[in-house]
């Protein structure tokens, strides 16, 4: 199961939309066999006065598709983008803290 998560260190990031580093997990029997940071840079992109929010969706949104993500960790995730996320078909655990990894096996247990 591939499991996006949005962080801060080793902890969970706020809100989806303002991350600036994204990080995919591949869990499998209950155990992360792979996790892959990647600075994403949407923090800064979310309010860039020249993109729209519809661009800023689009962005999130094939960072997802690319990376073959069933499903997404985050404190926050607003309700036009988790209407775009629900769209593809997307899980999201939403009001997760802590731990980046922990919540990462947290949702995985949650989805088997």
């Amino acid at each position: 199961m591939i499991i996006a998560v949005n962080t801060e260190g080793d902890e969970v990031g706020g809100g989806l939309g303002r991350a600036s580093t994204m990080a995919v997990a591949d869990v499998q029997d209950g155990q992360i066999v792979s996790w892959t940071e990647t600075p994403v840079g949407w923090d800064v992109l979310h309010d860039d006065p020249t993109s729209n929010h519809g661009a800023h969706h689009a962005r999130i949104a094939k960072f997802m598709k690319d990376n073959k993500v069933e499903v997404i960790v985050s404190a926050h995730i607003g309700p036009p983008m988790a209407h775009t996320l629900g769209l593809m078909q997307i899980h999201m655990f939403v009001g997760a803290a802590g731990p980046a990894r922990q919540a990462v096996l947290a949702a995985a247990a949650e989805m088997d």
